[in-house]
């Protein structure tokens, strides 16, 4: 297996929040919004959550933000949901990637359940 790349390996869960968020955006996201749930969970430090136009879209976001930082040897642990485009869950262990299509995002509500999570600015340089 390949090692991360050593300019990579420091990242903390934050800077790869932010990684995944600027390839979201990219890729045209809606409706992103960052949680630090540090705290809150011991499963992750972040849950990344947005939403697409379409199945098809929901699908490019999760191939961009994989592509992202797969580039950077760092592999989501768990990937969930690809195939039906409806909510694709990507694990990478500091942060969860949730992307929604948009339907699914309203029903599930998860700002909702986590609300007491710190909404956390996208930076985008």
């Amino acid at each position: 297996m390949k090692q991360i790349k050593k300019e990579y390996q420091d990242k903390s869960g934050h800077e790869l929040a932010q990684i995944c968020a600027r390839a979201a955006l990219d890729t045209k996201a809606e409706e992103l919004v960052i949680l630090d749930v540090r705290g809150l969970t011991t499963f992750t430090d972040y849950f990344l959550i947005m939403n697409g136009t379409s199945t098809r879209h929901v699908q490019a976001l999760a191939e961009s933000i994989e592509g992202q930082l797969r580039s950077k040897r760092v592999k989501a642990s768990n990937a969930e949901g690809l195939r039906e485009g409806m909510w694709v869950l990507l694990d990478f262990d500091d942060v969860v990637v949730h992307i929604f299509y948009h339907e699914q995002r309203k029903f599930y509500d998860l700002e909702g359940l986590w609300s007491d999570g710190k909404r956390v600015e996208v930076e985008l340089s």
